[in-house]
C-alpha cells in the first residue's frame, strides 16, 4: 500500500457508522514504506475523511505533510508508542466505544476477557485461553498515557494487540491495516460480551 489514506478513510466511515467514532472522537493511522505514517487530524469528522484530513509524521514526532495546516491528532503519541515499540506493526486504530467505557468498570486493573471463539481473531489458539486486556489510566496529559504503554510494553508485552484507556477507549494494531481493523472489531465483540455478561449474570 503505497498511500493508505483512502483506506482510512473508508475505516473511518465504517466505524462512524457503528457508533465507534462519534463526533471527532478516535483516530486512525497506517505507515508508508519509509517508516513514516498518516494519521487523521486533529478535530475532523471520522464519517467525512478525504485526503487533506490526515498528516503525515515520523515516529519521533517531526511533521512532514500537513495538508492546509492541518494538526496531527491529540493522541498521536499512543500511535508512536506502539510503532516505536514494535516496527513490525504498519496500522493503529483507536476507536471510543460504549463498551469498552463500562467493561473496563467491571475490573480494578486488566481485563480478563472471555476464553471464546472470537480471541482466535487475535492470533491466539488455545483452548479455552486466559487472556487479559491491558488498561491505563486516563490522565489529561495523553503523552502520559503514551509514555506508560512505552514503559509497560518495554517489559511485559501485551497478551494481546489492544489496550484500554479507562472511560476513554481501545487501541488495536496489526501488521496490515485489514489485520489492526479485523482486530478492532474482535475487541469490541468481546467487550460486549463482558458486558452482557455483567448484566445477565454470566460468568468465564
Amino acid at each position: 500500500m503505497t498511500d493508505p489514506r483512502d483506506a482510512l478513510a473508508a475505516v473511518g466511515r465504517s466505524f462512524y457508522a457503528r457508533g465507534w467514532m462519534l463526533g471527532t472522537g478516535g483516530n486512525l493511522s497506517a505507515r508508508l514504506p519509509d517508516g513514516t505514517f498518516w494519521i487523521t487530524a486533529s478535530g475532523v469528522p471520522k464519517g467525512r475523511l478525504e485526503r487533506e484530513h490526515f498528516v503525515r509524521m515520523t515516529v519521533e514526532g517531526e511533521i512532514l505533510e500537513a495538508p492546509n495546516g492541518a494538526r496531527p491528532s491529540a493522541e498521536t503519541s499512543l500511535h508512536q508508542a506502539i510503532y516505536a515499540w514494535s516496527p513490525d506493526q504498519q496500522a493503529c486504530l483507536h476507536v471510543h466505544t460504549v463498551s469498552a467505557v463500562v467493561a473496563a468498570r467491571l475490573h480494578p486493573g486488566d481485563l480478563p476477557l472471555p476464553p471464546v471463539e472470537m480471541v482466535k481473531g487475535y492470533g491466539i489458539f488455545h483452548e479455552r485461553p486466559r487472556v487479559c486486556m491491558p488498561v491505563f489510566d486516563n490522565p489529561l496529559a495523553v503523552p502520559e498515557i503514551a509514555q506508560a504503554v512505552r514503559a509497560r510494553f518495554a517489559s511485559t508485552p501485551p497478551d494481546v494487540p489492544v489496550f484500554m484507556i479507562r472511560d476513554h477507549g481501545i487501541t488495536a494494531w496489526g501488521r496490515s491495516l485489514n489485520q489492526a481493523f479485523n482486530r478492532v472489531e474482535v475487541s469490541a465483540y468481546l467487550l460486549d460480551l463482558l458486558v452482557e455478561g455483567a448484566r445477565t449474570g454470566v460468568e468465564w
